[in-house]
């Protein structure tokens, strides 16, 4: 039986997480070992930074008890979730690689017993151009948003860290690469 993956894409607004994802899902758009789903959340996407489906919140919370997602969280007003067909992808061996949250990893290890973390890093001052570039927040927000760092990866957790501070091929390369070494 092929065993596939879990990798949990992680780390603080602003770090390049959608970034990578969209250059590593067309770095790697002919290898079938990789998919990349995209996730529910309960915000509009800004198709240039994000891919995910909407769903207003009752239709989330309907979808949720329904069963619809394999993992699902709240995290700054929004509602978040991972399809369910994630599994049958696990089962046929591919590595599925998500853009999640820290406060979920512990779920996911304890349903999925090949979950790997990836932490997606950047400098304050990088994360506050880009988060100030995506023109959702006042400069306020984005400073309180940056003062609040979030859940952090769980005691025990090993987590492969990637810095994406600097050129977005570096950081691109090196998750490609972080990947790669999850289907081997």
């Amino acid at each position: 039986m092929p065993t596939g993956a879990l990798a949990l894409v992680v780390g603080p607004s602003g770090a390049g997480k959608d970034t990578l994802l969209a250059a590593a899902k067309l770095v790697l758009a002919d290898d079938r070992r990789f998919v990349f789903p995209r996730r529910v959340v309960t915000r509009d996407a800004m198709a240039e930074l994000e891919d995910h489906d909407t769903l207003d919140r009752n239709g989330f919370n309907l979808e949720r008890l329904r069963g619809a997602f394999a993992l699902d969280w709240e995290a700054h007003g929004l509602c978040y979730g991972v399809p369910m067909a994630i599994e049958a992808e696990m089962a046929a061996g591919r590595v599925v690689v998500v853009n999640t949250s820290r406060k979920v990893i512990e779920l996911a290890l304890e349903k999925y017993p090949r979950c790997l973390v990836l932490l997606v890093t950047a400098t304050p001052e990088v994360r506050a151009a880009r988060l100030a570039g995506r023109g959702r927040e006042s400069a306020d927000e984005v400073a309180a948003r940056l003062r609040r760092e979030g859940a952090p990866t769980p005691a025990g957790v090993e987590a492969v860290s990637i810095d994406n501070s600097g050129r977005l091929a570096d950081g691109v390369d090196a998750f490609v690469k972080a990947l790669q070494r999850i289907a081997t």
